[in-house]
């Protein structure tokens, strides 16, 4: 297959709308990251975006909208909480999870009985969206497993002939995939953290916002001990979201946690101690407060590593107290398969 390279002019996203229209594939930057779109409608297209990704069949894709209105395609559901987190936060980088009409496949939602839906803020997106007729279902554009892709080029290097076209635009201002909210309950319950955070959100709902428990018992099931190496098995993830390799460089990763002094003195002394055995070693460490920074770097950062061939990969920790830090470190942990080493 031959993928075209498109750009964010009118007539290309006009070509890459017909494109989706009919069936095919096309790579789209969003905000967060760049997406990989099928009619989210087209059960034949969603299963070739499973295949191009070489995706698990029962991981759900988010759907993406232009416009609130398109809501009732996809859902019966109405709420005072969808009004007011819609009206804050959208268009904008927060997923929601309500219930799905019958029209709406189950190859797009993995089988639930729910749906994710979204509408991006980048406009070359929305406008893609409403000249194709229908809503786009699109995971992020990268082969699955490896890190998310935030540049047209990340997009290329992963899928270049085995998707139908890639519009190239701007490199993703936001850098992490969008929050995902849980409604289709009383209460409100974030089931992938992002840079819209609970805070954030509760205070638009005017109520609790709750995190799935998974998310907290993955971030306690972190700690390495750094003599014997051995991570701890007894985690068991509740969902394909929660591999152990998941957003993975090809380099063998550890995270370093503990104070910023003692952290980077540890990175040094084993930066060292690898380089003596002739092992290539890529550092990624963050000022203490630099939450958006790290958000907006971490996946570029990791492909730039494996580009550069690095064998082993040492990232500092970020405090996962802040809401953004907390994002960051759910996408470095699992691209690190866990491994963290506490000093």
């Amino acid at each position: 297959m031959n993928t075209l390279k498109l750009t964010t002019e009118p007539a290309d996203i006009a070509r890459a709308a017909r494109i989706i229209a009919e069936g095919g594939l096309v790579a789209f930057p969003t905000e967060t990251v760049y997406g990989l779109g099928a009619d989210a409608l087209n059960e034949a297209a969603v299963a070739a975006v499973y295949q191009a990704k070489g995706r698990p069949s029962d991981n759900p894709m988010i759907v993406h909208i232009a416009g609130v209105e398109e809501l009732s395609r996809l859902t019966a559901d109405e709420s005072e909480d969808i009004r007011r987190v819609t009206e804050a936060f959208w268009p904008g980088p927060l997923t929601i999870i309500l219930r799905k009409l019958p029209a709406v496949p189950d190859r797009t939602t993995g089988g639930l009985d729910t749906v994710a839906i979204r509408m991006p803020e980048t406009e070359a997106a929305r406008e893609l969206i409403r000249l194709s007729g229908c809503p786009i279902a699109a995971p992020s554009a990268n082969l699955s497993g490896s890190p998310s892709p935030t540049r047209a080029r990340d997009v290329i290097a992963d899928l270049d002939g085995r998707i139908d076209a890639v519009i190239c635009g701007d490199d993703c201002r936001v850098g992490i995939e969008s929050t995902v909210l849980d409604l289709t309950s009383e209460q409100p319950m974030i089931l992938r953290p992002g840079i819209i955070t609970a805070e954030r959100i509760a205070a638009a709902l005017g109520k609790d916002v709750a995190y799935d428990p998974s998310l907290k018992e993955a971030a306690k099931h972190t700690a390495l001990d750094p003599e014997k190496g051995a991570q701890d098995s007894d985690f068991k993830p509740k969902s394909p979201g929660m591999k152990y390799r998941h957003y993975a460089p090809r380099a063998e990763m550890h995270i370093i946690s503990g104070a910023q002094d003692r952290v980077r003195e540890e990175i040094r002394r084993r930066q060292e101690a690898y380089e003596k055995e002739g092992r290539k070693v890529g550092v990624i460490l963050f000022e203490e407060a630099a939450f958006a920074e790290a958000a907006h770097d971490l996946f570029s950062r990791l492909r730039d590593l494996d580009a550069a061939g690095v064998d082993v990969i040492l990232a500092g920790a970020l405090n996962d107290a802040d809401g953004v830090g907390f994002a960051v470190m759910n996408r470095m942990l699992k691209s690190a398969g866990y491994s963290v080493i506490r000093v």
